[in-house]
């Protein structure tokens, strides 16, 4: 373990929800396979329109189809306990019903996560190395928050594939599990 790794604080997860009855309001905590990520709330205007744009336009082709999936943003819990995970992923998408009051879910269908320079290494490395583990999961969307560019994984029939990366305004995002596209411009 390097020198940095060891100042990290580690605990398992229901230490970690214990220890979150003591979160001041303007911090946002997560637990990334166990290391404890204390983060102030808020994020710059570009980052929530491209949460808005893009989660109204899933919600709009969920509502035109008929579909059981649903978004939830920035606030709802990502929980899996056998991995030390409970996090706030910028989308999920789940397209089972949940139960009343639920705050949290295990089985998202597609996580999508928007780069910023404070977090980009831990949305790169350290959380898609635990979301990948989630059987449920199908597409796993990275997008720039600074520039036009939006990275795809694809789970394949027995494992992740189909790494694609888009740039172009009219470039099309598809997500085959959840019957939906889009094209950057309407991202951004």
């Amino acid at each position: 373990m390097t020198g940095a790794l060891k100042d990290y604080e580690y605990m398992d997860i229901d230490d970690f929800e214990e220890l979150l009855l003591d979160r001041p309001e303007n911090e946002k905590w997560e637990l990334i396979g166990g290391r404890v990520i204390r983060g102030m709330v808020g994020a710059r205007w570009e980052h929530n329109r491209i949460i808005q744009n893009l989660s109204s336009q899933m919600m709009q082709r969920f509502r035109q189809t008929g579909s059981s999936c649903r978004t939830f943003n920035e606030t709802f819990w990502l929980k899996e306990k056998a991995i030390d995970l409970k996090v706030f992923p910028d989308i999920l998408v789940r397209c089972k019903p949940l139960a009343p009051g639920a705050v949290e879910m295990n089985d998202p269908v597609v996580i999508v996560e928007v780069l910023s320079p404070g977090g980009e290494v831990r949305d790169r490395i350290e959380k898609w190395s635990l979301y990948r583990k989630l059987p449920s999961l199908q597409h796993y969307v990275l997008i720039g928050r600074d520039e036009m560019h939006v990275e795809l994984f694809n789970r394949g029939d027995e494992a992740w594939e189909g790494f694609r990366a888009f740039d172009a305004p009219d470039a099309l995002l598809q997500l085959p599990a959840i019957d939906f596209e889009v094209k950057l411009a309407d991202i951004y």
